[in-house]
């Protein structure tokens, strides 16, 4: 399928441009084929970073996007150089979740997401924070109560990070 009719740019260009700021507009969607089918979309990203608003010192996590799509879908190419963008960012580990969640339902008017930061420990603390939404009026609006209120009921082991 030629992507250059969904208006994809950043997918295949070999002179990328890296922001070295918070750059929500490099993202980019294509449509969804499978819009009839309720089905998750699951990135994760390893190698984030962003940097603590207070001390400029880097903050390093894994953050897990999980999605249920309508319409329209993030291209994982412009979604990584949208993380990428957080690098010389400053914000506060719930800050940066909760701006990526927001980003991409006002991109994707998803029928649901979550996102959820895994933070490595600085000072002898990790922060871990997790946020969702549903789409008000249906299914998935319960759904992100429900998830909300038991997203960690599984116990990390301190050895996984």
């Amino acid at each position: 399928m030629d992507r250059s009719k969904e208006g994809l740019t950043q997918l295949g260009n070999q002179k990328t441009k890296y922001k070295m700021d918070y750059a929500p507009e490099v993202l980019e969607t294509f449509h969804n084929k499978h819009v009839e089918n309720d089905y998750f979309v699951k990135f994760n990203i390893p190698e984030f970073t962003s940097l603590c608003p207070i001390t400029s010192q880097p903050d390093f996590a894994t953050i897990y996007i999980s999605y249920i799509p309508d319409k329209l879908m993030v291209e994982s190419k412009s979604l990584k150089l949208y993380m990428f963008s957080f690098r010389n960012h400053g914000d506060f580990h719930e800050d940066v979740v909760n701006i990526i969640m927001k980003d991409l339902i006002k991109l994707l008017d998803p029928r649901y997401i979550e996102v959820w930061g895994k933070f490595t420990p600085r000072g002898g603390i990790s922060i871990d924070p997790y946020c969702n939404y549903g789409k008000k009026g249906t299914k998935f609006e319960k759904m992100a109560e429900q998830r909300l209120l038991w997203h960690d009921l599984n116990p990390e082991k301190v050895d996984n990070r």
